[in-house]
């Protein structure tokens, strides 16, 4: 299974490794706005007595850009950044605006990095139902190595919401199949509108928009960006689960497929830099699929 054939499938961050660059392209304006909410908690007890909690996100942010006029909101999350072999991925969940009033959080969804392994995959599926669509883009290890990290996700993003758009049918004037009730009927009203929220504090998504090497997305997203959206935001953590569940899968095809790979353990790792790994890039040196640019050793 190459990493072509994939563009849905991190161990969520553990860190940003050094590299050489970290450069945009055709730089656009970046973040249009900046979404703080608080979600409810949950209580869970551990052995040793006490009760921990953990967020339990919310359509809070979703519904604050419906009320804006977005009729699509789609939430992103990106796995795989500190990984030292392996693309990095920008998962992408779209649920319509119209659907809000009966729209239901799923149970269980949280922050990818809150649930267990066997969780994530439990959840993988009914999330993706529970999606009006959802897709997860790409960047290679090579063209992170040649554009930086932060303008691959960039394009890992647009890549994910261009398919998505297109899976919903949605074209470039922003019409889709259903587009008269997604517009409650107004022959009049402009085409679809898409509202976007991003986990972290920076707008990459909107920096890589008219880029040459990013793709003509249907409709462009108008970003606002969530710090800890993926504890917050139930898209975003839809997008974070799904993400990583792909890439995680990816990560064990490719070490199963190549016996070269075997000791680099990515079955375990999924391409991080444990000791192991980095142990056998020290022995064996670095396979076509690490980032060079990275400090691998």
């Amino acid at each position: 299974m190459s990493l072509t054939q994939h563009d849905q499938f991190d161990q969520h961050d553990q860190s940003d490794q050094p590299r050489k660059s970290d450069q945009s392209r055709k730089s656009v304006p970046r973040s249009r706005g900046n979404a703080h909410t608080a979600a409810p908690v949950h209580a869970s007890a551990h052995g040793d007595g006490h009760k921990r909690t953990r967020p339990i996100p919310t359509l809070e942010s979703e519904r604050r850009l419906a009320a804006q006029g977005y009729d699509l909101i789609v939430g992103f999350d990106e796995v795989g950044r500190g990984s030292l072999a392996g693309p990095v991925m920008v998962g992408a969940a779209a649920i319509w605006a119209r659907d809000l009033p009966t729209l239901e959080v799923p149970d269980g969804v949280a922050d990818s990095k809150m649930l267990t392994e066997h969780r994530r995959e439990a959840i993988f599926h009914p999330l993706r139902r529970w999606c009006a669509s959802s897709a997860v883009g790409q960047a290679s290890n090579t063209e992170i190595d040649e554009w930086g990290i932060t303008y691959a996700l960039g394009v890992a993003a647009l890549r994910a919401l261009d398919e998505l758009e297109r899976q919903l049918g949605i074209d470039g004037h922003g019409s889709a199949p259903d587009v008269s009730d997604v517009l409650d009927d107004d022959a009049t009203a402009p085409g679809v509108r898409v509202g976007g929220i991003l986990d972290g504090p920076n707008d990459y998504i909107t920096a890589a928009l008219g880029t040459f090497d990013a793709p003509d997305v249907p409709v462009p997203a108008h970003i606002i960006t969530q710090v800890k959206g993926d504890q917050h935001c139930a898209t975003v953590a839809a997008a974070a689960v799904i993400a990583k569940v792909t890439r995680d899968h990816l990560m064990v095809d490719i070490a199963a497929e190549n016996p070269a790979y075997e000791p680099y353990g990515w079955a375990r790792n999924k391409g991080y830099g444990s000791q192991a790994h980095r142990d056998a890039i020290a022995a064996y040196g670095p396979t076509p699929l690490h980032r060079l640019s990275w400090h691998l050793a």
